[in-house]
């Protein structure tokens, strides 16, 4: 049957695809849309396959916050290209993939792309999508935190965002402070809240290190366990959160400074995600 220039239009309409792709999908299926659909989305699941060992670092990260601000979730939507990053139809999809992780909170990634985006999940959906813009797309990152309060920062480039669980806020909105300690956290990447969140193997690797540099540095035997200690807490404040140098005010630790918010608040969590 003729295809006419309205029904690849209406095609399009209904899914995103390019107008060839559409053409193509109705004379493949002699004009019936469903059927033009399910090849597109088969033309996805192609390209999905054959771009599989495709690297994706390229994306945008996406939080999500409750009213209460007791709760919020962050991914990592990643592409192949910068160009295809800043794509409409790729931001869309992230925003909507980021509502529905907001709305479920599932309890992994895995249970993330099998949640409902409409009639596909989000694992048919990204395929689908994959036809539609001709690159490798994933959601590699999720993450879901709750506390007392919770605030988030996202970086201007839109590929790094941290999320910030606080207590002892008081009752007061601290978005403010939380936001600050979130651009703290994307700079200075701690490895931990504080020195007990520091994993064993990470200490004794440390301590290692520092007994090495003093014996390279010929000091005696007797002291290179003390000064390999010396080492280790000059490590605790330098990549723990609250005892690093507040990057906004040097003079003071990042716990000072919450303390000076709200006396008694601290962070009990945090989560960093990052492209590229």
């Amino acid at each position: 049957m003729a295809i006419t220039a309205t029904d690849v239009n209406k095609l399009r309409q209904m899914t995103g695809a390019g107008m060839m792709d559409c053409k193509k999908a109705l004379v493949e299926a002699d004009g019936d849309f469903d059927k033009a659909i399910e090849i597109l989305r088969k033309k996805g699941q192609k390209l999905s396959e054959k771009r599989a060992d495709r690297e994706t670092k390229e994306g945008s990260v996406f939080v999500r916050t409750s009213e209460d601000k007791t709760s919020a979730i962050i991914i990592s939507f990643t592409c192949e290209t910068d160009f295809v990053a800043k794509n409409e139809d790729f931001q869309s999809l992230g925003n909507e993939i980021a509502d529905a992780a907001m709305a479920n909170k599932p309890a992994d990634l895995a249970a993330l792309n099998e949640l409902s985006l409409g009639e596909l999940t989000v694992q048919a959906k990204t395929t689908e999508y994959i036809g539609k813009i001709g690159e490798k797309l994933e959601v590699t990152h999720y993450e879901v935190l709750t506390s007392e309060q919770v605030a988030s920062y996202i970086h201007s480039n839109g590929k790094l965002g941290v999320l910030v669980a606080l207590t002892g806020t008081g009752g007061n909105d601290v978005s403010d402070a939380g936001k600050d300690v979130g651009m703290q956290i994307a700079a200075m990447s701690p490895v931990a809240v504080d020195k007990d969140g520091v994993d064993q193997a990470t200490i004794e690797k440390e301590i290692e290190i520092g007994k090495e540099q003093a014996r390279q540095e010929g000091k005696p035997e007797q002291i290179i366990e003390k000064i390999a200690m010396g080492k280790l807490n000059k490590f605790f404040q330098e990549n723990t959160l609250l005892s690093q140098s507040f990057v906004k005010d040097p003079k003071q630790t990042v716990q000072q400074y919450l303390d000076s918010v709200n006396k008694g608040m601290t962070v009990t969590a945090f989560k960093r995600v990052s492209i590229g």
